[in-house]
């Protein structure tokens, strides 16, 4: 069967011509025609929209494009805690939010937004405080966004794109899937979400500590408490340098020569950064990540680990 044939019995194509839902679900190219085919995505300093934007990108995407680019931007955006559990080689690691909620949200976002619109998009904004997840459109049917957090018919709005997505096993067609998110959320530890409709635009908002070079808690305990052992912390060469080294804050460049780096890039992503997300060290200017006057310093758990490892030698 090649792929004309599919996309008849799927009722993506009527005639010989492709549908407008074969193109949300496929398409390579959208402008001028399939502006809402936007994806957003911000990172914005504080707790306001007003604030600085530290990230800011738009994409013109099919459905599933949407979905794998929104949920790779977060896995780059989002801090990621770790530790080891007792007993245990394996290292665990943690978002602030739960993984499977944020992959629920964002995929009901993009298969219920009103595609009508031409104004239309999905947008994800990360906050130090939240993350919302937009999409341009009211709850379809009569929905209220108060009746999401309780149990509901599915009534998809887009049919052929909810359809498409049931078929690759991404959804359900039961309507529990804010109910998923919910259960979620709580069993992580954070507030359950909230659900708001406003001026046309949907939106989820999931509450957790996003603040730049804050890692997330773990079971409610502060990860500077969790990942200490020396016999379990799991370090390459350049980031025990830079362990022994760090005696006080130092800049990216100093670091780097203690580290024995030269590529500033993969500095940043391959040793700072992991260092970074597991709250060993921490940034001197936290409001201001990109400001020329940023140092970089070890923190308690930082300090601690140090001393620990050097005792052990």
């Amino acid at each position: 069967m090649d792929a004309g044939d599919i996309l008849d019995r799927l009722g993506l194509r009527i005639d010989g011509q492709l549908t407008n839902a074969a193109q949300m679900l496929y398409g390579t190219k959208f402008l001028p025609r399939y502006p809402q085919a936007l994806l957003k995505l911000g990172r914005f300093r504080g707790t306001k929209i007003t604030g600085d934007i530290l990230d800011n990108q738009q994409l013109h995407l099919h459905a599933f494009a949407m979905v794998r680019e929104a949920i790779a931007w977060l896995d780059r955006t989002l801090p990621l805690a770790a530790r080891f559990p007792k007993g245990s080689v394996f290292r665990e690691d943690r978002q602030p939010v739960p993984p499977e909620a944020l992959r629920e949200t964002i995929i009901n976002a993009v298969i219920h937004r009103d595609l009508s619109l031409a104004g239309g998009y999905v947008a994800i904004a990360v906050f130090d405080d939240r993350i919302e997840v937009r999409s341009v459109g009211e709850l379809p049917f009569g929905l209220r966004a108060e009746q999401l957090s309780e149990e509901h018919p599915s009534r998809p709005r887009n049919p052929d794109l909810a359809g498409a997505f049931h078929r690759t096993g991404a959804i359900e067609v039961w309507g529990r899937g804010t109910n998923r998110v919910i259960e979620a959320c709580r069993a992580w530890g954070i507030e359950p979400p909230t659900f708001r409709v406003d001026m046309g635009v949907t939106t989820v908002t999931l509450r957790a500590d996003i603040r730049p070079g804050v890692p997330a808690a773990w079971d409610g305990e502060a990860l500077s408490q969790a990942v200490l052992s020396p016999s379990q912390a799991v370090l390459s060469p350049s980031q025990a340098a830079l362990l022994s080294g760090a005696t006080e804050p130092k800049t990216i460049a100093e670091l780097m020569a203690i580290a024995g780096h030269s590529n500033r890039t993969r500095f940043r992503d391959e040793v700072l950064a992991p260092l970074l997300r597991s709250g060993l060290l921490e940034i001197t200017v936290p409001d201001k990540p990109r400001s020329p006057n940023q140092r970089y310093r070890l923190t308690e758990a930082g300090q601690a680990l140090r001393a620990r490892r050097d005792a052990d030698r």
